[in-house]
């Protein structure tokens, strides 16, 4: 009796953490969100129009199956579903996946907090007249503490990022797993749908940026 309960209840939990995701133009409510978080407004390189909600399934640090939110270009809205279905079979962790409104559109708020995002309408880091990618919702930084950009004199401006200047896997931890390296699973995920990765820079390394 005592298998057959354990049994049902290993089969439930797997039916509950199947993978799941939605698409959808920006509702007024995501809107909202954007403008009062700073993360989109009128001057801004893409238009609300271009650009699509995202919910999808992940696995977190302690094991669990929660729902994220990304925002990105239209154009490849259904790929980073893709991409995110297989790093979800895979059982890739991520920390958390919130919109950068969340943090006033502060990218070192939301680094620091190792939040994964998308969007957000920013200039180039250092280079105030020309947009990032992630201006055009075409960049996600994927659990930045555990990958973190590194300048080309090994400078790592965030605290939490510094026991990860050395990249590799040590411990059978989720952070641990977190870590991307060149011919990890999770990385070859992104390229092999085109995606470029910030890993791979001959000077400085951005292990979280992937960009389309």
């Amino acid at each position: 009796m005592q298998k057959i309960i354990l049994l049902t209840a290993l089969l439930t939990s797997s039916i509950l953490a199947q993978f799941n995701a939605n698409i959808s133009p920006i509702t007024p409510q995501v809107q909202k969100r954007m403008i009062n978080g700073n993360s989109w407004r009128n001057t801004c390189p893409v238009s609300l129009y271009d650009l699509r909600y995202i919910q999808v399934n992940h696995w977190d640090f302690n094991g669990k199956t929660v729902s994220g939110e990304l925002i990105v270009h239209k154009d490849i809205a259904n790929e980073v579903v893709y991409i995110f279905e297989e790093l979800y079979n895979l059982h890739y962790p991520i920390r958390q996946m919130r919109l950068v409104s969340d943090f006033k559109a502060n990218d070192w708020k939301s680094i620091d907090a190792d939040n994964t995002s998308a969007f957000n309408c920013r200039p180039v880091t250092g280079k105030k007249n020309k947009w990032s990618k992630h201006a055009y919702g075409l960049a996600i930084d994927i659990n930045p503490l555990e990958n973190p950009y590194i300048s080309k004199t090994g400078h790592i401006s965030h605290k939490g990022s510094l026991k990860y200047r050395k990249r590799v896997h040590r411990y059978n931890t989720y952070p641990d797993h977190a870590v991307l390296l060149k011919y990890d699973k999770a990385t070859q995920v992104f390229k092999k749908y085109g995606w470029r990765w910030g890993g791979d820079w001959k000077y400085s390394k951005d292990y979280q940026h992937f960009v389309k």
